[in-house]
């Protein structure tokens, strides 16, 4: 059994947090983090004790901060705060996305900022140590003031109210929590606005999404290197002097990844000599220069997500001298625009894989292969349809490549005025991804199909191996059959990381 996860506020990484949200990976509070929580609680209560004025522990909220809130109201304040912002629609985050929510609002907490008590993080921990999670609405977040909405409906489970799912199961709340020992939290002062402000729920979706991101980078240099190989092209053009002189760092790594990929190549060997192109089509010879600003983009988009991860995104901020500052942290917009860039790079993915794929049916480009490879051609249409496939998921990714967080829409009675859309990127991405997954799959698929051509030439070692395990998944295509089972199987495959650890580390 995988040792606890300690989380404390300020050390979590990308990596130990796709391991609890997927993995499900258990996790524990920090004593050092339970103490610093219990020192900035005692300020809070002494806020209450001396009914100081202070934003969210005894005023409302956003527009109605003005608003003083008696003391005898106060908790009424926190729960009717969870209540009334658990307004989202649409369809259901899925369940390694709420858990990373989860665990990363209970790591904001845990930093000690928020002035809460170390209950909230303990039921926190208690259910995703039970695999316990509520239904989340995945629309009705702007990013601004945090994620209100997808957070207010975990809190609405924390306190006995909403659902709960435990495994195929969905059921009240409060009886799912008794069930795994937990008890619903009773709010205190300023504890309801602390489960609803923060960056928690985009950001979850973010750190899938960047993970799964890196293991398709390298994926598409496993197709590409097939596709290369099945149309005959030259990796001359990744000569490491090449990428020196450019000194660029992702496309020198990228370069070095097909290198390894496609040594001790037969069909390279074959048409070494006489062959009259001097070069190939962009979608071949362009990979590094393509793929390698990728790396070097999901580089910066890691780091933005990484200091999210510890980020402390409250407001009012509590500090242990006593004092509280109010500001604005739970604005989302570092992952917003960090989930817009890997829009736009997943999509460089897309659009040169898809041309790619293109050149491989195409009878006038693809050196020799047969029309749609597939032997006689016109009875049957062989990976003709795969192709449109691909183009149609491409164009999607283009139009989904628009930035959501230059939008912004003024709310909470304009309070808000400038907000960064930051679930609008996350879904985007999020949808981008599947695409690309998809696209690579039908890459895959029609790359392999190119190799069994040039038999009985072998590819590269590395594009051997992949050969291998596409055939492992799907049969050659002798005669038409319905592709899209193939393509589903191979896309599982890829989201898996079957392919991303194809050739060495680089």
């Amino acid at each position: 059994m995988t040792e606890k996860l300690l989380i404390d506020g300020d050390t979590l990484s990308v990596a130990e947090a796709y391991a609890v949200a997927v993995g499900r990976r258990r996790v524990e509070l920090s004593p050092r983090a339970r103490q610093r929580m219990l020192r900035t609680r005692a300020v809070v209560d002494d806020i209450v004790k001396r009914n100081e004025v202070v934003y969210g522990v005894t005023t409302g909220f956003g527009k109605l901060s003005e608003v003083a809130i008696p003391p005898e109201k106060l908790a009424e304040l926190q729960v009717n705060l969870v209540r009334s912002h658990a307004a989202g629609v649409g369809d259901r985050l899925p369940e390694p996305e709420v858990r990373a929510m989860m665990l990363l609002r209970a790591n904001v907490i845990a930093k000690g900022f928020s002035g809460a008590r170390p209950e909230l993080v303990d039921v926190l921990l208690q259910m995703l140590n039970a695999d316990v999670y509520p239904p989340i609405p995945e629309q009705g977040s702007v990013g601004a003031s945090g994620d209100l909405a997808p957070l207010a409906h975990l809190a609405l489970a924390m306190i006995g109210e909403g659902a709960l799912i435990k495994g195929d199961r969905e059921s009240e709340a409060a009886a799912i929590l008794t069930e795994i020992g937990a008890k619903p939290v009773i709010l205190g002062p300023k504890e309801g606005i602390t489960l609803i402000n923060g960056t928690q729920a985009h950001t979850g979706v973010a750190l899938i999404a960047l993970v799964h991101a890196r293991a398709l980078w390298r994926t598409a240099h496993v197709a590409g290197a097939m596709s290369l190989e099945a149309l005959m092209g030259t990796p001359v053009a990744f000569d490491e002097r090449i990428h020196d002189a450019r000194g660029q760092v992702g496309q020198k790594r990228s370069a070095a990844l097909l290198r390894d990929l496609l040594a001790g190549s037969e069909i390279r060997e074959a048409h070494r000599h006489g062959d009259p192109r001097v070069q190939d089509p962009y979608a071949l010879r362009c990979m590094p220069q393509v793929h390698g600003p990728v790396l070097d983009a999901l580089d910066w988009i890691d780091q933005a997500i990484s200091r999210e991860l510890n980020a402390a995104t409250d407001n009012p901020l509590v500090f242990e001298n006593g004092e509280t500052l109010s500001g604005g942290n739970f604005h989302g917009l570092t992952v917003a625009m960090a989930l817009d860039f890997l829009t736009i790079v997943l999509t460089h993915l897309a659009t040169i894989a898809e041309r790619r794929i293109d050149r491989l049916v195409h009878p006038d480009l693809n050196h020799g292969l047969p029309p749609f490879l597939t032997e006689d051609a016109g009875v049957n249409s062989g990976f003709m349809m795969a192709q449109v496939t691909a183009a149609a998921l491409a164009s999607e990714c283009k139009v989904l490549s628009h930035p959501a967080s230059v939008d912004t829409i003024p709310t909470d009675g304009s309070k808000e005025d400038v907000v960064p859309m930051a679930m609008g990127a996350a879904w985007k991405a999020r949808r981008v991804l599947r695409n690309v997954e998809n696209i690579l799959a039908i890459e895959l698929m029609c790359g392999a199909q190119g190799i069994d051509f040039r038999a009985p030439l072998r590819p590269g070692k590395g594009v051997r191996t992949a050969h291998e395990r596409v055939r492992d998944i799907v049969p050659r295509l002798e005669t038409d059959r319905v592709l899209s089972a193939d393509i589903a199987a191979l896309m599982s495959a890829v989201s898996a990381g079957k392919f991303a650890d194809i050739g060495s580390p680089i």
